[in-house]
């Protein structure tokens, strides 16, 4: 038997090296040092042969073989999750759910397994919390989960052996971070384990065709704790999302293997756990006031789905020097531009103006179809008029002042008048012969400098 060999593993950004230091050579962090045994195999020449566990007879197929027939999908029973995930639950697939503490991953998790129990068999596995607690919100939140499959433990070998011979169709674990391989001395968390018992159980996934839904922790920065590698492993990231304030959550898909990339999910947290929010731009537009200077009512899209969302705008005299220009929901930067736009092809001075913008019901736009509105809830603020009731805008602006089309002008109009919109000022790029069909006014604009006779 060859000797094990020791390496050195970085574990805050899995650096690895040949000897210890005090501190990490790549990330510059202190007492960050795991040391990690690996073992070997020899030859007959006594010579290490890394290929020796390897046959060489792997099985190749020509890709015109390969059946393409779309796999069957599991529905879990909570249609803003399925619509996220692109239709429901792929079998064999992995999803990585992260997003800030105490925001209702666990609590989603346990209300999908206790559904999802009726038509294919879950298991919930906790590394953070005990089996009465989980029994205990079950309890709290009226579940029906008396027959559902629990274990307690944390040892990604121990799970993996009861997965093999128990055979459940979805495997929660709660949470990655907590989970360690007994391979390695690395302690739990660290860049190394959380690397090593993704790596298992996306191969147990890929192999037994078992469903795996990896709850994360996130950083103070937002990003899942762990290494990068992490979401490049699984096949869905997920994020739990909310603006601290409100009850109500938006689940974003990052990334999807299996469906459009940044859909969403609208739930709202209640005393009996997570709902979901069938019509969001309902919410969104529940508390409206039409009749305000600075509000105006914006289509923007996630994913394949149109929203209704109210942008806001407050200007005022500045007392400081340096007038302030802070946006929540809304780019920065986009707002700088739109306000240098607006003063060189309007000539309004807002140079010495405060502005603050706002996207009403904490979401977060970063599509260039609300440059429009943003520039006419400056301009409504601004000389305090207010549009009428029922108006809808959307559209893009370009430096030289020209009012560019959007994409899915379309849907984003039909989203407008199944809400009782009666008046949209749109791009006239997107005011096609289909806006007849619809019981809707259009205003069409190509430049900024009508914007301000509109107003």
């Amino acid at each position: 038997m060859a000797k094990a060999k020791t390496q050195f593993v970085c574990n805050q950004c899995g650096n690895t090296s040949s000897k210890w230091s005090g501190q990490c050579g790549a990330c510059k962090e202190w007492n960050c040092i795991d040391e990690i045994k690996i073992q070997a195999t020899t030859n007959t020449s006594g010579k290490v042969n890394r290929y020796a566990n390897y046959s060489g007879d792997n099985a190749i197929q020509k890709l015109g073989k390969i059946s393409t027939k779309q796999q069957q999908r599991t529905s879990s029973n909570i249609k803003e999750l399925d619509r996220v995930l692109g239709g429901g639950i792929v079998p064999g697939s992995v999803i990585l759910l992260g997003g800030d503490p105490g925001i209702g991953k666990s609590t989603l998790m346990l209300q999908v397994s206790a559904q999802i129990g009726e038509v294919i068999t879950p298991l919930y596995v906790t590394g953070e919390e005990s089996l009465s607690q989980i029994a205990m919100r079950a309890n709290r939140l009226g579940l029906q989960a008396d027959d559902l499959d629990c274990m307690a433990e944390t040892s990604v070998e121990a799970i993996i052996a009861t997965t093999l011979q128990k055979k459940p169709d979805l495997v929660v674990i709660d949470s990655i971070q907590t989970l360690f391989s007994e391979q390695l001395t690395a302690i739990p968390g660290s860049v190394s384990q959380v690397k090593e018992a993704a790596a298992q159980l996306v191969r147990m996934a890929k192999q037994s065709k078992i469903t795996v839904i990896l709850v994360g922790h996130v950083t103070k920065d937002g990003a899942i704790a762990g290494p990068r590698m992490l979401e490049h492993m699984v096949d869905t990231v997920l994020y739990f999302e909310s603006d601290g304030n409100s009850r109500y959550r938006v689940l974003r898909a990052l990334k999807n293997r299996f469906g459009a990339v940044n859909e969403i999910g609208v739930f709202a947290m209640t005393e009996t756990g997570v709902k979901e929010v069938e019509n969001p731009s309902a919410i969104f537009l529940s508390e409206r006031q039409a009749d305000k200077a600075g509000s105006v009512v914006m289509c923007t899209r996630e994913g394949t789905r149109p929203l209704l969302v109210e942008i806001q705008a407050l200007v005022d005299q500045s007392p400081l020097g340096n007038p302030r220009r802070l946006s929540v929901g809304l780019e920065h930067n986009r707002l700088a531009m739109l306000l240098a736009v607006l003063h060189r092809m309007c000539q309004l001075a807002i140079h010495d103006h405060d502005v603050f913008l706002n996207a009403v019901g904490g979401m977060k736009i970063t599509e260039t179809a609300a440059d429009l509105a943003i520039i006419m809830a400056i301009i409504s603020s601004f000389k305090n008029r207010y549009l009428p009731a029922g108006t809808i805008v959307f559209g893009e602006v370009g430096l030289t002042g020209e009012v560019r089309p959007v994409h899915n002008g379309e849907d984003r109009l039909k989203e407008a008048a199944n809400h009782g919109f009666k008046t949209a000022i749109i791009p006239k790029g997107n005011a096609g012969k289909w806006v007849q069909n619809l019981n809707i006014k259009i205003i069409t604009v190509e430049q900024v400098s009508e914007v301000v006779d509109l107003v």
